[in-house]
């Protein structure tokens, strides 16, 4: 580049730093490493080709759903583990892991907002190209699902093996710290799960509307049904109950 004249190099530019040899070393497809590692040569070809589209947003619908299965996977698994360091009083640790997951149910629900982008008419289209699939029979939501009710359980244990009820873990917080974040933590995940439900059910009434029937049958309306669903309702009921003490205590304390 001549004296006065400004660009930027981009990565294919930028070559190895002296001699050293960055060509691939790893087995498998691909003219790198990270292509080889991430095997996106494989990951790549898991959407339909434009010749195979219904319509060109189905690449849209398939890039949302395939990588919200891919961020629904992670969060089962560390829900999982996190469900083995409780039972083992491995209390941050599983906190640790519990935001990821809190984290990974932000990610899915984020990544419906694309789907605002797909104009109704055009769904219609891409509708006809998904047989009988719907959102109900998804793998990874589903497995997420059955493993929180075993979540709510390990805590439980913990609480009892504490030895302290749940309206006193958090009106002497300080005391039980770790076994409070969790608490905490485990009203994150429910309540991410309670905001994809509802972002999930918006998405499916503006594509087609509320009075209509989705694909395996179900009216969209019971998807709205399902937003109340709690899958730990004791964290939520517990609040009830700190305000019924609260009053009373301030009541007795006016006397």
């Amino acid at each position: 580049m001549s004296e006065g004249q400004t660009g930027a190099m981009s990565d294919e530019d930028a070559g190895p730093i002296g001699d050293q040899d960055t060509g691939p070393i790893l087995p498998g497809p691909g003219g790198s490493d990270y292509e080889r590692y991430l095997r996106t040569d494989e990951l790549l070809s898991l959407q339909k080709t434009p010749s195979d589209w219904a319509h060109r947003d189905e690449l849209l619908f398939q890039t949302v759903h395939q990588s919200s299965e891919l961020w629904l996977k992670l969060a089962g698994s560390e829900a999982t583990e996190a469900t083995r360091l409780i039972d083992q009083d491995g209390l941050l640790a599983a906190a640790r892991l519990l935001r990821r997951v809190v984290l990974c149910l932000r990610q899915v629900t984020e990544a419906l907002d694309m789907l605002d982008l797909l104009d109704p008419w055009d769904y219609h289209v891409v509708r006809t190209a998904l047989g009988h699939g719907s959102g109900f029979d998804s793998p990874g939501f589903r497995h997420l699902a059955r493993v929180i009710p075993g979540l709510g359980t390990a805590f439980d244990h913990a609480l009892q093996r504490t030895g302290v009820p749940l309206t006193d873990l958090y009106r002497r917080r300080s005391e039980f710290e770790p076994l409070h974040q969790l608490a905490e933590l485990l009203t994150d995940v429910d309540e991410r799960l309670r905001l994809w439900r509802f972002r999930h059910y918006s998405v499916v009434a503006r594509a087609i509307g509320e009075e209509s029937i989705g694909i395996q049958g179900t009216p969209v309306q019971v998807l709205g049904k399902l937003i109340g669903q709690r899958q730990l309702p004791k964290l939520w009921e517990v609040r009830s109950r700190l305000v019924e003490l609260f009053e009373a205590e301030r009541g007795a304390g006016g006397e």
